[in-house]
């Protein structure tokens, strides 16, 4: 058993001691009370209330459209639930990317409203003020390089990114800058895995790694993926841990047969 099993709360320190040992971080994203319960009674080390939110709660094609408001609302209902991991909240798109001073309120308007312990955020050497300004405040930040959901526009596909020299290269420099402006960790996703053991052996805080192959120091899934709840989606990186679209749609159609056949509720589920 890890070490760090013993501890009541994960810390960021906790995950760079991780790092420094070699003992893997595992992250899953939450966006609700009962979910979060769930998946911190597991022994999650960190949970993440992505902007994924956006996606997989609300039916929206990207992450653009959630709002702080409603960011907070789902970092809020898992805050409730924890007793143990790290909660990391995306800063959701719009609200730092306009000026540091509107990046460093929305930061924290999440840490003051839901009580989260982390703020993420897309990007690097291009939102470098916004980082250092939120860090300046006493707020942990966590990276993200790679495929950055918000920038779908811009990239126009959900393809593997820094496949090229150039991309590469810039994202080596922007992992670099993100330590070096005090981020605790750093999201590398879709990219290759040779490119991701590379950027985790170069820097001292530790990568998390969804779709950037087994080298980084972390992985992270969206919860709804790896459980099997999302009909369909089935991308490369996503081991899927079970089938629960299957199991919750075969449970629905019995209650359903049992109300029309009179029955439920029986004599013994009465008062």
């Amino acid at each position: 058993m890890s070490v760090h099993k013993e501890v009541k709360r994960i810390t960021t320190h906790i995950l760079q001691e991780m790092k420094q040992r070699g003992e893997k971080i595992a992250m899953l994203t939450a966006y609700d009370y009962s979910m979060a319960t769930i998946v911190d009674d597991a022994g999650i080390d960190v949970i993440l209330v992505g902007d994924s939110a956006s996606n997989v709660m609300a039916g929206h094609e990207t992450t653009l459209p959630i709002t702080l408001d409603q960011m907070i609302y789902h970092a809020s209902s898992v805050v409730r639930a924890i007793k143990r991991g790290l909660v990391v909240v995306d800063l959701p798109f719009g609200s730092y990317q306009g000026n540091s001073k509107e990046a460093l309120n929305s930061a924290i308007r999440i840490m003051k409203e839901s009580g989260a312990h982390a703020v993420k955020m897309e990007g690097g050497l291009e939102i470098a003020e916004s980082v250092s300004r939120i860090l300046a405040a006493g707020i942990p930040v966590m990276g993200h390089l790679g495929l950055t959901p918000q920038s779908i526009y811009k990239f126009g596909t959900y393809t593997v990114r820094a496949k090229e020299e150039a991309e590469a290269q810039k994202l080596r420099e922007d992992a670099l800058k993100l330590q070096e402006l005090g981020c605790f960790s750093i999201v590398l996703e879709k990219i290759p895995a040779k490119l991701a053991q590379e950027v985790s052996q170069s820097i001292a805080i530790p990568t998390i790694g969804i779709g950037a192959g087994q080298h980084c120091d972390g992985q992270v899934l969206v919860i709804h993926d790896m459980l099997g709840l999302n009909k369909g989606f089935r991308p490369r990186f996503l081991r899927q841990y079970a089938s629960l679209y299957d199991v919750m749609n075969g449970a629905i159609q019995n209650y359903i047969k049992d109300v029309k056949a009179k029955d439920f509720p029986s004599e013994k589920e009465q008062y």
